[in-house]
């Protein structure tokens, strides 16, 4: 007879979006199994860039958009989980940095005036000078100017270790999933042949979701993806440094974030405008170039002859926008007791939790209680992927 589990809800997916869930769902009581086909946060959780975005890079001409207003509280409610005292207990995460900057390479244009007055980010931007510079800037040759925003930058692989421990036995790992069945209507999901019976089931699988919802016979909610290409560098000559650079557009001309690899060094992840619309065009050979040719013309005093370089293909996963606009919050559709979702941006998990406690506490779904589980193959811990392409 096929193992049969019951538990109040059943997530697939474990990037941020389901590991966050699955844990803040535990916290209030509820029993959860969270079932995982490849490696916990091994698709785009591992290849974002850390930045608990508080929506200032979405307000850089003064306009407050949606997405400035939706994302404005996660660096609190993320801050008071990494000191232990949120909404989960993320104690122990690493931080890499306690603020994100915006820097300008030459003076700064007039249009960004109002940037700096708008909403998004009044009293949270501070111009920072010397010593307060971040360490890649502190050379006598920039001539920029750098604001401190408060926006945290945590260490990914450190947050999906904690998350995988907050998610206790409930994790499973998978190779086939089907859908199960009563009466014609969703009663859970078929694992490699154990049967998981739940209230709800909760697909947060990223650009996993789609080929879920066809196994489901499903068409809706239809998604999008947007793609990156990414760029690594990988030296002794690079010190740290999270910022955006700013240029003429409303999207920063390059952002940088700096990751401690497993041998010491720094690795620089180039993201940005330079690996959107030209950059995804680009072959890997042409887009390192370019990449070199931007950080040398904003950083020269930065020596590059021993830095190793290498680029990733990243595809968004999100639901459907007209144009294939970014989503401005986490999105939550429901059909019955199938919950389809994607958070949009790893700072905006918690967001897309609230949306699904929401579903439970309007439909009066009230905690059962964690139960010991049997023994369940747990899936494995993805390997960064500056280890993998720069080691």
């Amino acid at each position: 007879m096929p193992t049969v589990i019951s538990t109040d809800v059943l997530i697939v997916g474990a990037g941020v979006a389901g590991l966050w869930l699955n844990a803040r769902l535990r916290r209030l009581g509820y029993s959860t199994v969270l079932v995982e086909r490849a490696s916990l946060g091994g698709e785009q959780t591992l290849k974002s860039q850390g930045i608990i975005h508080g929506g200032a890079k979405y307000a850089l001409h003064g306009a407050l958009t949606g997405a400035s207003e939706a994302i404005a509280d996660m660096p609190r409610r993320w801050r008071e989980a990494l000191a232990g005292n949120g909404e989960l207990d993320l104690a122990g995460v690493r931080l890499l940095s306690e603020a994100h900057y915006l820097w300008s390479p030459g003076t700064l244009a007039g249009n960004l005036t109002s940037f700096f007055a708008s909403k998004a980010v009044r009293g949270r931007v501070d111009q920072v000078k010397g010593e307060q510079l971040p360490p890649a800037l502190q050379d006598r040759a920039f001539k920029g100017k750098v604001y401190r925003l408060a926006e945290l930058v945590i260490d990914v692989p450190s947050l999906l270790n904690k998350l995988a421990e907050l998610a206790g036995d409930s994790l499973l790992a998978a190779e086939t999933i089907e859908p199960l069945n009563d009466n014609g209507e969703l009663a859970g999901l078929r694992v490699d042949g154990r049967e998981i019976r739940a209230q709800r089931v909760v697909l947060s699988a990223g650009a996993g979701n789609a080929a879920l919802l066809e196994a489901l016979g499903l068409s809706q909610p239809a998604m999008q993806r947007r793609p990156l290409h990414m760029v690594m560098a990988k030296g002794a000559s690079l010190k740290p440094l999270y910022a955006h650079c700013l240029g003429g557009g409303p999207k920063p001309r390059i952002t940088v974030t700096s990751h401690p690899a497993a041998d010491g060094q720094w690795v620089w992840y180039l993201g940005g405008d330079l690996a959107e619309a030209d950059g995804v065009a680009r072959e890997p050979e042409a887009q390192i170039a370019a990449a070199k040719k931007e950080v040398g013309n904003l950083l020269p005093w930065i020596d590059l002859s021993q830095v190793r370089w290498a680029t990733v293909r990243i595809d968004r996963a999100e639901p459907a926008q007209s144009g294939l606009v970014r989503p401005d919050n986490a999105f939550l559709a429901e059909q019955q007791r199938l919950l389809v979702g994607w958070p949009t941006k790893l700072a905006l998990a918690p967001d897309f939790s609230d949306r699904v406690l929401a579903n439970l506490e309007r439909d009066g779904i009230k905690p059962a209680g964690l139960a010991a589980l049997p023994d369940l193959p747990r899936p494995p811990m993805a390997l960064p992927v500056w280890e993998q392409l720069l080691p």
